[in-house]
């Protein structure tokens, strides 16, 4: 009498532990279900905010829901990455990243995600863009090794602009300094506006700036482009020559890559990976984004892996060696 109940029992208790193993599997199989957040470190209406609303409607399409951009700006970037690497693994969580998240290990310890590649999942790459050196017209140099030539000459005498301490383009002159041996005076500013109005002016001499940022100067005859900061030629710039030509090994570009929790279930990430692809191979994205100065550079979790761990070492070094410290 006592064995019926007790076998009920036992099924019962069975069927619930089957449920429970098959609910996770289940989520994900249906993954997703709802609208994904993509987390953007960066203010509406930049480049980089409208290359990752781009993104997040093409990506939107390929997974059939809605990715919606959510902007979290501040602390360096800091605040969206953190935000994202302590979010629910669950992909509905995503990071907009950049190369901020191989500059602050280094730059600003303190601050969180303390170890991004640890602390964040790569899911894939989007777009890069390089920089270009520019120099005011009233500067007697054509070429990288004039200026080189010039600063060697002149130590010391040579301001060059960046729109911040611990910036892209400021590491960027950091490596110039290096590499080239030269003495150039670094002057930071808050945000890429105020150091092109100084270039303008003749205030600094030069300075590393976004390619459609130094556009209307360009136009203007008064700065002049010497190199871009990517390995070969860039499409905005197609007739300005790679600062690694006179500088070998010379290699800086702005670039983005989705991220998604630590932990998030690898089947959820390949489905991610595999629709990022889908979009960054297809034709409209580079369509869309081709005002914006970027080149769409498709690849999966593993490129987007190795990038950060040598972009990390890479910024890590130069960071040491020129003793950055924030503001």
């Amino acid at each position: 009498m006592n064995d019926a109940p007790s076998a009920t029992r036992r099924a019962m208790l069975a069927s619930g532990v089957l449920a429970s193993l098959a609910s996770p599997a289940l989520a994900q199989a249906n993954w997703p279900t709802r609208a994904i957040s993509l987390v953007n470190p960066f203010p509406p209406g930049g480049s980089t905010d409208l290359t990752a609303r781009a993104v997040a409607d093409l990506l939107g399409r390929e997974l059939g829901q809605t990715v919606i951009v959510e902007n979290r700006t501040g602390g360096g970037t800091s605040i969206a990455a953190t935000a994202v690497a302590q979010a629910r693994p669950d992909g509905y969580t995503l990071l907009v990243g950049s190369p901020s998240l191989a500059i602050n290990p280094a730059l600003q310890p303190n601050l969180t995600p303390r170890d991004p590649q640890r602390e964040l999942a790569p899911i894939g790459t989007t777009y890069k863009s390089a920089y270009v050196l520019v120099v005011h017209t009233e500067l007697p140099v054509r070429d990288v090794a004039g200026l080189i030539a010039l600063a060697r000459a002149r130590p010391g005498a040579l301001n060059f602009g960046s729109s911040g301490i611990g910036t892209t383009n400021h590491l960027a002159l950091e490596l110039f300094r290096s590499l080239g041996q030269v003495d150039v005076v670094h002057v930071p500013y808050r945000g890429a506006a105020a150091s092109l109005l100084d270039l303008r002016s003749g205030r600094v001499q030069g300075l590393f700036s976004g390619g459609t940022e130094v556009g209307p100067l360009m136009r203007e005859g008064v700065i002049r482009p010497l190199a871009v900061t990517s390995l070969t030629t860039f499409p905005l710039f197609p007739d300005v020559p790679p600062l690694a030509e006179t500088l070998p090994g010379f290699d800086v570009t702005f670039w983005q890559g989705l991220f998604a929790p630590a932990g998030t279930p690898p089947a959820v990430l390949e489905r991610l990976e595999a629709a990022l692809l889908r979009v960054t191979r297809g034709a409209e994205l580079p369509a869309r984004l081709s005002e914006q100065g970027v080149q769409v550079t498709p690849g999966g979790a593993a490129e987007l892996q190795r990038l950060l761990a040598a972009e990390t070492e890479k910024w890590g070094r130069v960071i040491r060696t020129a003793q950055i410290r924030p503001e």
